[in-house]
């Protein structure tokens, strides 16, 4: 994965626009994953679901609560993407008073699966998700990668470490 350069996709995002009038202020807005990553020092961690046990416990919460350490450390954004759509995604983002980690939906999973990090998750009832990895991006290349051990369709533990936000920050 080192130096490889991350997938080019566009991402169907819902973002609030104060012009419309409407109860709901929300249109969509298409964006690229040269618009999220060019030109920055990032870090992008990918996780199996929103609102499911391990990445609201602890995964975005901590890489949330780390933000500052992360930026002491030259990290310019913290993106979490899943393959979640839109609406999942920012309602997600509500729940968890996020302020400072960027959420990517990749509803359709292109991203993921131009990662090779797609699996299905069939015991849960998910279908097709992200397997759980971090990764240092610096201008579109993944400079440094943090995967979760055991990566296999249908997997039968959720492992969680390798790509934890203190795992990171450590190896950075």
């Amino acid at each position: 994965m080192l130096n490889r350069k991350i997938p080019n996709v566009i991402f169907k995002t819902r973002v609030r626009d104060e012009t419309l009038d409407s109860d709901n202020p929300y249109r969509w807005q298409d964006v690229t994953t040269e618009e999220y990553f060019f030109g920055k020092r990032s870090i992008l961690f990918s996780l199996p679901g929103a609102f499911t046990p391990t990445c609201s416990t602890f995964q975005l919460p901590d890489y949330e609560r780390l933000y500052g350490a992360f930026t002491e450390k030259g990290i310019d954004d913290i993106f979490c993407i899943s393959v979640n759509d839109a609406y999942v995604m920012n309602a997600w983002g509500k729940s968890q008073s996020i302020q400072n980690v960027k959420l990517i939906p990749d509803g359709s999973g292109e991203f993921t699966r131009k990662m090779s990090m797609l699996v299905y998750k069939n015991p849960e009832g998910f279908g097709m998700r992200s397997w759980r990895y971090a990764a240092l991006v610096e201008h579109n290349k993944i400079a440094a990668w943090f995967e979760e051990p055991g990566f296999q369709d249908d997997c039968p533990d959720d492992p969680y470490g390798a790509s934890a936000p203190q795992a990171v920050l450590d190896a950075i």
